[in-house]
């Protein structure tokens, strides 16, 4: 009778410690799931949804999970996927700020889902509200929402909506018009003067993992004067479909690709936040 008990338990047990190792392998390299907290994405998705993310379709990323728990910075590696990122896509990735816009980190319990709207190698500019790809005039994301900003007096907006990246004096960029911005691809080599400090200094440092300044018109990388930079990773541009609410480079500038959890493919749920009704017109609906 005991014999018996015992070899019911250990089956159990390992019943139980096999769905825990699919569970696992499944949150790691097959599917996560998002729920979107804000309307910055409307009107794709909304409060409530629930998004799946499909992380073959890039890659899914391997790194030292219990380091990320404790707050430390860590590298992060992608295994091969199905394709790159395309302009377009939604994205869900870890917020490159989580201690304030003024240094790239990573937070694994911060994530953001936005579209991804210049890839690297772009040059990104925004005229009257409108996104621009290397000086192009094809539309991109939510269009509606663009003509709108372009229809919006600078002094109409709401306070801290107004001014973008990188909050500089002198570039004096806005949501309304802004760049041009190069979007760098590792391999990149740039002159370092005050606009690029400007412009990529929060990268760079990441990157390198030290100090950058500017001082007497020169830039330092750990007290070193520097004459150029080559970059070592790939950056992308994302941006919320709900423009006039929505923080997304816009405001704290680039984001770099490991950040990148996956792209987000479907609803599998979606309720009210307010009623907590379920909404079945949402309901498997392809994120496009």
């Amino acid at each position: 009778m005991v014999k018996r008990w015992i070899d019911i338990l250990l089956t159990l047990f390992l019943v139980l410690a096999g769905l825990v190792v699919l569970w696992v392998f499944v949150q790691v390299f097959l599917l996560a799931s998002f729920r979107i907290p804000s309307d910055s994405m409307e009107p794709e998705l909304t409060e409530g949804d629930f998004v799946a993310v499909w992380k073959p379709t890039l890659g899914a990323r391997l790194f030292d999970l219990n380091a990320t728990l404790r707050l430390e910075q860590t590298e992060i590696h992608r295994m091969p996927g199905f394709r790159k990122v395309k302009r377009g896509d939604v994205l869900v990735f870890n917020f490159p700020h989580p201690n304030g816009w003024d240094k790239v980190e990573m937070h694994i319990l911060k994530y953001y889902i936005k579209r991804c709207i210049g890839l690297p190698g772009d040059t990104l500019s925004i005229r009257n509200g409108k996104f621009r790809i290397n000086g192009m005039a094809e539309p991109l994301g939510n269009t509606d929402s663009q003509e709108r900003i372009g229809r919006t007096l600078p002094g109409e907006f709401p306070d801290g909506v107004y001014k973008a990246f990188p909050f500089d004096s002198i570039l004096n960029w806005n949501i309304r018009n802004f760049g041009p911005l190069y979007i760098p691809k590792a391999g990149d080599r740039i002159k370092m003067n005050r606009t690029n400090y400007a412009l990529y200094r929060k990268l760079i440092a990441y990157e390198q993992k030290t100090v950058i300044e500017y001082r007497d018109s020169t830039v330092y990388l750990n007290g070193k004067p520097m004459q150029d930079y080559c970059f070592q990773k790939n950056y992308y541009f994302m941006a919320g479909d709900k423009g006039m609410n929505s923080q997304d480079s816009r405001y704290w500038g680039l984001l770099p690709e490991e950040y990148i959890v996956g792209k987000a493919a479907f609803i599998w749920k979606s309720a009210d936040p307010y009623t907590g009704r379920f909404r079945w017109d949402r309901f498997m609906k392809k994120i496009e």
